[in-house]
């Protein structure tokens, strides 16, 4: 019950309160949002921006939005304390989901020990909100060599109706059987989201698996695909 509390505040919109702050001779509302969950905190200055010091400048370039698509909301909200605990105890970030904006906003802290984490932090969340699984999405934040590449089908190939449809079936065999031995050869994870692929691994290995998507797209039988990933999976090994 403790883990479905939590959930549901990390959830709840930021909470407004206003102080009065004295600069000079006069006086200025401040508007202060308040995210009890994370202890995000924006100000919002009742007088003109120009006013806002410096370091408040300074602190918008250290934050990072990922909108979050719709049929994703759910899921955000279900594995929302695995999302939130590595970006927070490992990564020393701040988080928090807005709900008016629909967004994630992650924000450096005063222990986070590198600011390349915020960006680390983003890729991390934009993985999943695409579609992987937060374990797969986790080697993001483990691994520096890692990348998500995202095309369409439309990119390979201009595909309208039914041809669209038997291009995805090829993409994902029977039983998501030809999808599940690319990622096993290639060593990534391939995202199926309708006319949309994600791929998630190294650039080389992002490379790999693109070429046997986009051949499979264009027509070629799964066996022939099989042949020529084995082929050079085993020269590369040969390599390393």
């Amino acid at each position: 019950m403790e883990a479905a509390n939590i959930k549901a505040d990390a959830f709840e919109p930021a909470k407004r309160a206003t102080k009065r702050g004295a600069t000079g001779g006069g006086q200025q509302d401040v508007e202060m949002q308040v995210d009890e969950a994370t202890g995000i905190e924006g100000q919002v200055l009742g007088s003109s921006r120009a006013s806002a010091p410096p370091k408040a400048k300074r602190a918008k370039s250290e934050l990072r939005k990922v909108s979050v698509p719709p049929h994703r909301y759910s899921s955000l909200k279900e594995h929302w304390m695995k999302i939130f605990t590595p970006v927070v105890e490992h990564m020393k970030l701040q988080i928090r989901f807005n709900m008016k904006a629909r967004q994630v906003e992650l924000r450096v802290g005063p222990e986070t020990p590198d600011i390349a984490n915020l960006q680390r932090g983003a890729d991390f969340v934009r993985a999943f909100l695409c579609g992987f699984e937060v374990d797969d999405a986790l080697a993001l934040l483990r691994l520096e060599d890692l990348f998500v590449e995202s095309f369409e089908i439309k990119d390979v190939k201009t595909l309208r109706g039914d041809h669209q449809s038997r291009a995805i079936g090829r993409l994902a065999g029977k039983g998501g059987r030809t999808k599940f031995t690319i990622e096993n050869v290639t060593k990534t994870r391939i995202v199926l989201a309708d006319s949309k692929i994600h791929i998630l691994g190294s650039y080389q290995n992002i490379q790999l698996a693109r070429r046997a998507v986009c051949n499979l797209i264009l027509g070629s039988p799964p066996s022939k695909v099989y042949g020529n990933l084995r082929a050079v999976a085993s020269r590369l090994s040969e390599r390393m």
